[in-house]
């Protein structure tokens, strides 16, 4: 991990793998900002990975599950490490149907975490979400 930084959270999904993500995001941001089309940044943050080793697969097709049988299939912009999803969007401010869609596509998969990213608004937008079925469960009970 980059600067020394100790992240102790047990609870946080990938804390490592997560906060070079991130920190790629951020550099992707600061060198092209909100003015490029969502290929742009796609295509530079392909590149930011890279300079930063962060194994990374690009427009992966991931089936969707409904009752253990494939229904369908999702593309996200990026797997990181076979771990993280990354949907960037580029739009003026995220929305309730944009984090609704990525939900389904969480709830849908066998991932866990998902970083939506949108570069199209004044400031960078990184929504974090989860969708864990082992810890609904534990919850539930």
């Amino acid at each position: 991990m980059r600067n020394n930084a100790k992240i102790t959270n047990q609870d946080l999904l990938y804390p490592e793998l997560s906060y070079e993500a991130t920190g790629a995001i951020f550099e992707v941001w600061k060198k092209l900002s909100p003015a490029f089309k969502e290929s742009a940044y796609q295509k530079a943050l392909a590149e930011e990975f890279k300079s930063r080793n962060i194994p990374f697969e690009s427009q992966k097709a991931i089936p969707i599950y409904y009752n253990d049988k494939k229904v369908g299939s999702y593309v996200p912009d990026f797997l990181l490490d076979g771990k993280i999803l990354i949907e960037i969007k580029h739009l003026p401010r995220l929305t309730f149907k944009e984090n609704k869609q990525v939900w389904y596509y969480l709830k849908g998969t066998e991932y866990k975490l998902l970083l939506l990213v949108n570069f199209g608004g004044n400031n960078i937008e990184i929504k974090r979400r989860i969708y864990d079925k082992a810890r609904i469960q534990k919850n539930s009970k």
